[in-house]
């Protein structure tokens, strides 16, 4: 997407705010997604120079976008790259499975005295320790099903009280999200999702990134690894990219 197209999907997406009807339009399903390939996910890697990540919403060729800001070590758009990745909201028809793989470690200590009495027996348990941002596999799953069954609603409250000036005009997300040496990233699958904000005191919006790693896809593991990992924030209310503020 070039930087006109950016522009003119993001000044529509203003458009729609304000108007249950045309988001309807947008949003036919609550079970759409967005997806990413490992093609986009290298190319947002290589041009984002900042810590987090912004995903701007828009409307594109009849449908809703995300599209990956690039940003400098400043965090302000990078002016120097003129291609803009984007993903288009679509209904996905296969399963998406989430998965979290626990590996235990059990210690079991025996002590026997010189005469080979047994004077000691223990067993300790040692708990995986996760090294990734990874979001617990049932919150995910219960914020995806509240926006199935609520989202609609949520939109219909806050257009028709708030005249949908609190509905989200992009994403902020820790590039940790994307940036997974290890096991290697396929694929990216990002659905809505709703969870109460106790500092906002109120449902927010957030996008649940659902990644595909070549361990997961084989069955394998060799520690605590998930395939799902942190919501992205919403802004408005939460807007901490420098440049773009509300």
């Amino acid at each position: 997407m070039n930087e006109n197209d950016y522009k003119l999907a993001v000044a529509e997406w203003r458009k729609y705010r304000s108007d249950y009807y045309l988001i309807t339009q947008l949003i036919t399903q609550t079970n759409q997604i967005f997806e990413l390939s490992k093609e986009q996910i290298d190319k947002i890697k290589e041009k984002n120079n900042y810590p987090d990540l912004c995903a701007e919403v828009g409307v594109f060729e009849g449908c809703m976008v995300l599209i990956f800001l690039p940003l400098d070590e400043t965090g302000h758009i990078d002016k120097s790259v003129v291609e803009y990745q984007y993903t288009k909201l679509q209904v996905f028809k296969q399963n998406i499975r989430l998965q979290e793989t626990k590996e235990f470690t059990i210690v079991k200590n025996a002590v026997l005295s010189s005469d080979l009495a047994k004077i000691d027996d223990n067993t300790n348990t040692n708990l995986p320790v996760t090294n990734q941002p990874i979001l617990d596999q049932d919150i995910a799953v219960e914020a995806i099903e509240r926006w199935k069954n609520e989202g609609m609603e949520w939109f219909f409250r806050e257009c028709t009280e708030f005249g949908g000036e609190r509905i989200f005009k992009r994403f902020y997300i820790p590039m940790a999200d994307l940036s997974h040496p290890y096991p290697e990233v396929t694929g990216i699958k990002c659905s809505f999702g709703l969870k109460y904000n106790d500092i906002y005191q109120r449902m927010l919006v957030t996008v649940i990134f659902i990644s595909f790693h070549q361990l997961l896809q084989d069955g394998e593991s060799t520690e605590t690894i998930s395939n799902t990992y942190d919501w992205a924030k919403p802004c408005p209310p939460v807007c901490r990219i420098p440049e773009l503020g509300f």
